[in-house]
């Protein structure tokens, strides 16, 4: 795969803050150790880098089952035909943790339902607002 693909790996990148905030996190079980900025910069090019491996090689085995879209079991397939076959479990169990949320989620309401009008009341609102629009616009210049 070359970085031409995807217009150069300059492009790609992860938020400092957000990776700074794993590294506190695992950091914490050693109290007194540091992390460097250049140490945390390297580790999240090693995240890019094998972001953009595990997705490649999902699209790859998603084009020859003829799939437009990259599902689980493709980077399923990838991590275990790359030699990273011990982070399936757990991404497994992230992504099923992920499709339960989504099943829980709360559905978004329009602007609409938020209203708590009906169509027909939108509908005389509408009316009023470009009649009153209307009549501003041809009374001209105040």
């Amino acid at each position: 795969m070359s970085d031409r693909e995807f217009g150069g790996t300059d492009d790609l990148s992860l938020p400092k803050a957000t990776v700074q905030k794993i590294i506190v996190e695992i950091l914490a079980s050693s109290p007194g150790t540091t992390f460097a900025k250049d140490a945390r910069d390297l580790l999240i090019d090693c995240c890019v880098e094998f972001i953009t491996l595990i997705s490649s090689e999902a699209n790859e085995i998603a084009e020859k089952e003829a799939k437009k879209t990259i599902a689980t079991e493709h980077v399923d397939k990838a991590l275990r035909e790359l030699g990273f076959p011990e982070y399936v479990g757990e991404v497994l169990a992230v992504a099923g943790e992920h499709k339960e949320q989504l099943k829980t989620r709360e559905k978004r309401t329009t602007h609409m339902e938020r209203s708590g009008l009906t169509e027909q009341e939108l509908l005389q609102q509408q009316e009023e607002l470009f009649r009153s629009a209307t009549e501003k616009y041809n009374q001209g210049p105040a």
